[in-house]
């Protein structure tokens, strides 16, 4: 695996992790919609810190999203909750930045902002393991 590859990855659970940082104080500010929008963005670099291991990105959302859902939930890599955690996530960022209209409660964001956290952990997890993993094996 390419180093560049790993900080990459690093890299952007950095930003997953400043994300939710970004969700918390927004909510605290009373900004649900902007704290929505952090919490996805947070699920979103995770996702991106995977396929960086892979020398793999996507200039679109929905790439990135099928991506995901074919190489790591449908394989068992990953449970099927991170891929409905991720769909609900895209959904309501959705809603909150594209409908005028869209109102979210303080209780949806809370939950969406704890199941990022639970969404970015397991993928650290497992960057962490395809890291050692490789470090391991090349020094066989």
């Amino acid at each position: 695996m390419d180093e560049r590859n790993k900080d990459l990855s690093k890299y952007r659970l950095e930003k997953a992790d400043s994300c939710l940082e970004s969700a918390r104080i927004l909510i605290n500010a009373g900004d649900y919609c902007g704290a929505a929008n952090r919490s996805y963005y947070a699920i979103f670099h995770s996702v991106r810190a995977i396929l960086a291991l892979e020398g793999i990105d996507f200039s679109k959302h929905a790439g990135v999203m099928a991506y995901f859902q074919k190489n790591y939930v449908k394989t068992g890599i990953f449970e099927k909750e991170y891929s409905r955690i991720l769909r609900e996530a895209f959904d309501v960022r959705s809603d909150a930045d594209y409908d005028d209209y869209y109102i979210i409660s303080k209780e949806k964001v809370e939950q969406q902002i704890i199941q990022a956290q639970f969404f970015r952990n397991g993928v650290f997890e497992y960057v962490q393991k395809v890291i050692d993993d490789n470090n391991t094996s090349s020094q066989s």
